[in-house]
């Protein structure tokens, strides 16, 4: 692969079109440049039928695709779950009587509607909404006469003195305070489990759909003196989604400011349309190839069309930079889009094949939803192979470029403008000073980020939901809820497996028993609640009240007694057939440190307990599941990077041919993870589901600067020139456009930082550094490394057709020499 430099035999500047030998070139480029216009009627058509799917496509969310179905615990949960309804999918609704307590008849008339409301809305799981209005929650107590219980609502409930003193003496026996009470008796809680899918249709839960319906039919249907407050996964997934219109407009953002910093740099706004264009049309092709293959869009893959748009941009910035260049000399635009195809499609092919082979590596993290971005993030990029190396050079070989500002690229170094002095001083690191001081600051850099490595944490760090602003409706939703009840959606759940009808078992609640007391040391947990602690009040209240009863029985009838008024007054306490209870552990949050201490002592726990026909297995509840995604963040995250990096280097070294150049452009793409966690430590960012994807990704575009700048400064070493000639060649062929794409990309998505989806500024924040820093660390440390790897004076550069022999090479300045003078370089370019 030549670059536009002393290669007048290969590619020799042609005036017209005339003059240009169609025969010349391999044959697949003869294919596509002597078919140009049937070939742009078949992208017409292809794009025309991608773009209609375009429109559509459909944006959800999906609880079971956010697990990683395969782990163990979480197979004990799916397995279980038709018995646990509870312990799922759900959302939690309170409502708050701004004007007194929940002892208010008009509150009480208002609760109902709003329960009546959830009752009608699609996608709940009717017989298990649990609240004052509902027969699930039930009272008990002991009299002279035996057990009494009921629904906590009186029959007949009419708003009287006497009903409302009633209410709340039932209230007083049920243990529902703190529960499905505020503690303040100021407000209640409406449980509500969802299904997966429609009981009718059968199709997954619209969370867009379900959420606006609380919204209008809920929060906002004009409840006097009340206050709504709403959590739980299925009203997350539909602000998030609602979201998106938000990041829509940071996109269309990111693309202006993208389109505007080309047109300025370039100077030639007709190219800069034509590159800007098949750019988005890249996203059209992705996303109709999506709605084809019957996908849909979450909110975390919202940034795979801007990381494919960047991937476009970047190469497309390369072929047009070519092009200038060859016109600038004098060739027609034709022949130059010829030449800058033969010179840049290898080089672009291998870099495309490295993205897709890169994100094909994160299909091999066990949870769908990370799945799906990989296979929407390797298609898209395999549609790049077809609209940037192929398209945009016959687009432009139609279009042309503006003929001042192609001489304009011939110029820039002429002036001595500070951008020249910069080219100079990059030049520079070929020499062993500057090599040794860049690869000095490197190491340093390297042993920061390794000490704040230490720090990295899997899992959320914030109480709430990370995904959103602490400010957000959603997250101060969360905070009302969990200061005013003792019991949190925070749930942990063990689940206690027997054979049928032996669960009341009477070494079974024993040790059921004693998790819930191991659990309830840890720090984090609120409170635990299980089938074992309500066999002891009731065995407790069945005494008198006695406190040295509050065990459990040895005796089977009285334990057979107390388990049944159990399963009376709390239906969903196990399954129908007593084969399965959970043992559920409140907590304050859900933050990784949390999860990972009760998880440690569960798992410790089941080593200890599990016996033939006893099993106690994790994980349930919404902090449980969680708990085990961060496990499997955790360990896909170092078979991730293994197996990315082999991927990297194999095709690396099939484009190269020499194992140093493989170690100098995989070096600075190592330092670029190793940073990016480091940052991530920095801004309280932990790895998880919405961010493992990043650091991944940043891989694969940072690789792309590396092949187009060790391919020109090779190519040029096996002309027999020295390594500051070859390097000063490649930044002036490509070394520019490199540096200005990773600015532009930063430009485009530092604008994420101001979304109100806080994992979108997240992702906006990282994608930002990563740009920069791909960018700084292939033109810093490529040239530097060089010196020590890939210097002809000290090594043989292996090359397909031959070596670079140092005493047999063409005579070449000593490496220490000062660089070129900013005339050599252009003349070199």
């Amino acid at each position: 692969m030549a670059p536009a430099s002393d290669d007048t035999d290969r590619f020799p500047v042609v005036p017209t079109r005339e003059a240009f030998d169609d025969t010349s070139g391999n044959a697949f480029e003869r294919l596509i440049f002597n078919h140009r216009g049937l070939l742009l009627l078949l992208f017409a058509l292809v794009s025309a039928l991608f773009g209609w799917q375009a429109t559509k496509l459909e944006v959800s969310a999906s609880f079971e695709r956010m697990l990683p179905a395969s782990h163990p615990y979480i197979r004990n949960f799916l397995d279980n779950r038709d018995g646990l309804r509870g312990l799922g999918n759900q959302l939690r609704v309170v409502v708050e009587n701004t004007d007194g307590d929940i002892f208010d008849t008009q509150y009480l008339k208002t609760l109902a509607a709003v329960n009546d409301a959830i009752y009608l809305t699609p996608g709940v799981d009717r017989p298990w909404i649990k609240s004052l209005w509902t027969p699930l929650l039930r009272w008990s107590e002991v009299t002279e006469d035996g057990m009494r219980g009921g629904p906590v609502m009186p029959e007949r409930f009419d708003g009287s003195p006497p009903k409302i003193e009633e209410l709340r003496r039932n209230l007083a026996l049920s243990g529902a305070v703190g529960r499905i009470v505020a503690t303040d008796f100021k407000s209640s809680l409406i449980v509500v489990p969802l299904l997966d899918r429609y009981a009718d249709s059968g199709q997954p839960i619209d969370y867009l759909a379900l959420s606006r319906t609380l919204e209008s039919k809920v929060r906002e249907a004009g409840h006097p003196k009340v206050r709504i407050y709403i959590v739980g996964f299925g009203k997350l997934m539909g602000d998030l989604i609602e979201g998106l219109r938000a990041v829509l407009g940071y996109f269309v953002l990111s693309v202006t400011i993208a389109a505007l910093l080309m047109g300025l740099y370039t100077r030639c706004w007709r190219s800069t349309t034509v590159l800007v264009a098949v750019a988005l049309l890249g996203v059209v092709w992705l996303l109709g190839c999506m709605r084809l293959l019957g996908r849909a869009l979450d909110p975390y893959s919202v940034l795979v069309p801007f990381l494919l748009f960047a991937i476009g941009l970047s190469h497309g910035a390369q072929k047009m930079n070519g092009i200038m260049q060859d016109v600038a000399r004098g060739t027609h635009k034709y022949v130059a889009a010829r030449y800058t195809f033969r010179r840049l499609f290898v080089a672009g092919l291998t870099a495309l094949l490295t993205n897709v082979v890169g994100f094909l590596v994160l299909m091999l993290i066990d949870i769908p939803v990370i799945r799906d971005l990989a296979l929407m993030t390797s298609l898209g990029v395999t549609g790049l192979i077809f609209t940037k190396l192929v398209l945009i050079p016959v687009l432009l070989s139609y279009t042309g470029v503006s003929a001042r500002a192609a001489a304009r690229t011939l110029q820039q170094d002429a002036d001595g403008r500070p951008t020249a002095r910069i080219w100079q001083a990059l030049v520079a690191l070929t020499g062993r000073r500057a090599a040794l001081g860049a690869i000095a600051a490197s190491l340093l850099l390297v042993t920061g980020a390794f000490a704040l490595r230490a720090q990295l944490k899997f899992g959320d760090l914030d109480a709430g939901a990370p995904e959103l602003r602490p400010d957000s409706r959603y997250n101060l939703d969360n905070a009302y809820i969990t200061r005013h009840y003792g019991l949190s959606s925070d749930q942990f759940a063990v689940m206690v497996k027997t054979p049928p009808s032996q669960c009341d078992g009477h070494a079974v609640l024993v040790d059921a028993d004693r998790l819930g007391w191991e659990l309830e040391h840890v720090p984090g947990v609120k409170a635990v609640a299980s089938f074992a602690e309500q066999i002891k009040r009731v065995q407790a209240a069945t005494r008198e009240g006695y406190f040295k009863w509050e065990t459990v029985a040895r005796d089977d009838g009285s334990r057979g007694y107390t388990s049944a008024r159990v399963l009376q007054d709390n239906p969903d306490t196990m399954n129908p057939s007593c084969a399965v209870f959970p043992v559920v552990a409140y907590l304050a949050d859900h933050k990784a440190d949390t999860l990972a201490r009760v998880l440690t002592v569960a798992e410790t726990f089941a080593l200890a307990h599990d016996r033939p026909g006893v099993a106690f297995l994790p994980a349930a509840g919404s902090a449980g599941i969680e708990a085990v995604t961060n496990v499997v963040v955790r360990e896909s995250l170092y078979r991730m990077h293994l197996l990315l990096y082999l991927a990297v280097v194999a095709l690396c070294f099939v484009t190269f041919r020499s194992w140093r150049a493989v170690v100098v452009a995989v070096i600075p793409l190592l330092i670029t993870s190793l940073l990016c966690e480091a940052i991530m430590v920095l801004l309280g960012i932990g790895i998880k589901v919405a961010t493992l994807p990043v650091v991944a990704l940043g891989v694969g575009v940072g690789v792309d600067y590396a092949l187009y700048l060790l391919s020109i400064q090779l190519h040029c070493q096996r002309q027999g020139r020295s390594l500051a000639e070859a390097y000063a060649a490649s930044l002036a062929f490509t070394g520019k456009v490199v540096a200005f794409v990773g600015l532009t990309m930063a430009a485009g998505v530092i604008t994420w930082a101001f979304s109100p989806i806080k994992f979108q500024a997240d992702m906006g924040i990282l994608l930002a550094f990563m740009f920069l820093w791909n960018m700084v660390g292939a033109l810093v440390l490529i040239p530097a490394l060089s010196h020590f790897l890939l210097n002809p004076r000290q090594h043989r550069v292996e090359t397909a057709d031959g070596a670079l022999a140092g005493p047999s090479a063409p005579a070449t300045p000593a490496n220490d020499d000062p660089p070129p003078r900013a005339a050599d370089q252009r003349a070199a370019a």
